[in-house]
Parts: C-alpha cells; structure tokens; sequence
C-alpha cells in the first residue's frame, strides 16, 4: 500500500498509509459512537491507529479514500452524518447487524422495533442494495435452541425483507476467545457450541426462510460449505458489489481491476456489456482470517471502545476499560486510539 506524509496538529510529519477503502469498524460501532469524531476526522484527513498486537501506532490517511465500508448495531446517529459525507465525495455503503437477542447478550443498543425502523429508514434514504442486514453471529444458549434462533430471524426477516437484498450470517467463535468465554460466563450465559450437524441444521431452516423473502444469504468468515441450501460463502468487503454500487468511479475501478482497468473501460462501451471474462487484482486482505473473503481495507476505531458491549464480542475486554475510554474521548482529538494509548 502506497504512503504518504502527512502533517500532525503539533507540526510533526510522519508517514501514513493511503488506501482506497476505509472499513469503519470491525473493531467498534462507529456510526453509533463516534459519527462526530468521523466527521472530524475526515475534515482533518487522517486518523491514528494502534495496531492491537503490538501496540505500535501507526497513521491511516483519507488522501486516496474512495470508498467507507460501515459496521454497526445501530446507525441512526450518522444518518444525518450522511449529507455530509455525500458532500465530501465518498461513496459508501452499511453492513447492519440486526440482531433479535436478549438484552443480557447486547445490553446497550436500541430496542429492536426502534432498530427494524431505522433500518427501513436508512434504506428508504441510501437504497436498498446498500444496506446488508447481518443476523452475527448465530449463538447457541440453554434458552434459545435452533428452532428458537430460526423464528428470531424470521421475525426480523419478516419485516425487512423489503428493504435490503441479502442476509450475512456467522457462528459465534467462542472455543478460540477466551475473552469471550469468560465475558459470557461472567453474565451467566450458559452457551452452546455449534457443530457441524447443527450449522447445517439451520442453514437449512435459513435457506426456507430466504426463499420466501427472494433474498440473498452468505455466511461471513466460515469455512463450512453450505452450497447446497444456496449459501455462499461472503465478501464484506466486497469487489462485485463495489462494482455494482460505484462503476462511474475511475479510481476505485482501477483498484479494483489494475491493468485490466481499459479492457473493463472498454467492455462496458459495448452494447452487451459482459466483464466476466475480464480479471480482478487478487485483493484479498491478507490480514484477515484465512476464510474471510473480504478484499484490502484499512480499519480505523479500536478494541474496547465499543459501548454496546455485547457479551459475544472479541472487541472488548471488560466493561470498565470500555466507559472509561469512552468518558476520556476527545472528538477533536487524532483518534479513538488515543484515548487508550495514553492510560
């Protein structure tokens, strides 16, 4: 990924990385938190960033920015965010997690008549194919077996079927975050693991469900082949729905398709516009898990920032760290990593 330098607010230059897609956030609920901070930094056209396993901070500039990628339980605050950010040239489109859990498991997020609103709302304002409806990830409890997980998704399901086109599923990772473990076992929440026979269990009530919706469903990060209840395997990030949504931005199609970009410019001037014969760049993002389909991003936002809090999240360590990085925020600061950087 290409650098530039880029000035500090204390006159400092420094070195920062450019890409072209920003993924706001899989490490907290930006749209939810930290909208105004966003918007802030964006302005300023750089953000800092700890990397969380070695602790090194390191810059991520917007100068080549083309495309923001949101993640969120609840975007409601950045929906007036929005003109703003139309006004600034990004392009951009929402994964939603849309969940119909307890509020022992998600004890912080709006109540889910009041999310399925802002759902339909912020689909009615940016489009349907912009918004992706994530029921994430799919847990197992001593209260909600598979047939009770299946009538939580067809509930929302239900009511949302219309304004979104595809659903992305997962399969809570717990054996591998002991962080995760303890946190549910800290709230009394009595999981279960799901196996292969059970995954398979569901995606086939899931496949039921879809079929009556006309919808999309994909499963995020698995490795399971589930091909044969019409399930694939997803891209979060993805290169053919940025070529769907934004094939009028020269800069993210020659991200995406590098020296192929003028046959591609030249395919689409055809009458029978076809480029399935015309390759991408290999994309992949190579720090993602091995079964991540997602292609390069950079990740801005930071572990235990997220307020939501939700029991099954890798994101957060403890409660504690949370609200009180959360109180020390500084919207006018470089980042939400410098909150935790300087305790």
């Amino acid at each position: 990924m290409k650098k530039t330098r880029i000035k500090l607010k204390n006159g400092q230059k420094t070195k920062a990385s450019t890409p072209i897609i920003i993924s706001a956030s899989r490490a907290t609920d930006i749209p939810s938190y930290y909208s105004d901070w966003l918007i802030n930094s964006l302005k300023r056209g750089y953000v800092a960033r700890l990397n969380p396993f070695n602790r090194k901070k390191y810059y991520i500039s917007f100068q080549n920015a083309r495309l923001i990628v949101f993640w969120t339980k609840n975007p409601e605050p950045m929906i007036s965010k929005l003109k703003k950010i139309n006004e600034m040239n990004y392009n951009y489109y929402f994964q939603f997690t849309l969940n119909d859990y307890p509020n022992k498991l998600e004890p912080n997020i709006p109540s889910l008549q009041k999310r399925i609103k802002t759902f339909k709302n912020l689909s009615n304002i940016i489009g349907k194919e912009k918004i992706i409806w994530r029921f994430d990830p799919l847990i197992l409890t001593e209260d909600i077996d598979i047939d009770n997980l299946v009538s939580r998704i067809e509930n929302v399901g239900s009511q949302i079927k219309n304004y979104t086109e595809k659903l992305v599923i997962s399969f809570a990772d717990i054996k591998v975050y002991k962080k995760v473990q303890n946190n549910l076992k800290r709230n009394n929440i009595n999981y279960k693991i799901f196996n292969k026979e059970k995954m398979k269990e569901i995606a086939g009530k899931i496949a039921e469900l879809i079929n009556k919706w006309d919808m999309k469903v994909a499963t995020c990060a698995e490795s399971i082949d589930l091909s044969e209840y019409n399930i694939s395997h997803n891209k979060c990030i993805d290169d053919n729905l940025i070529e769907k949504l934004y094939p009028n931005d020269e800069k993210l199609m020659k991200f995406l398709y590098g020296r192929n970009y003028n046959k591609w410019i030249k395919s689409r001037s055809k009458l029978n516009f076809d480029t399935n014969d015309i390759s991408k760049k290999k994309l992949k993002d190579p720090g993602q898990r091995e079964a991540c389909g997602c292609i390069k991003s950079k990740d801005i936002g930071m572990y235990n920032t997220c307020k939501n809090l939700c029991t099954y999240c890798y994101a957060n360590y403890s409660k504690k760290v949370v609200n009180k990085n959360y109180r020390k925020h500084d919207l006018k600061g470089e980042s939400i990593i410098d909150i935790e950087s300087k305790n």
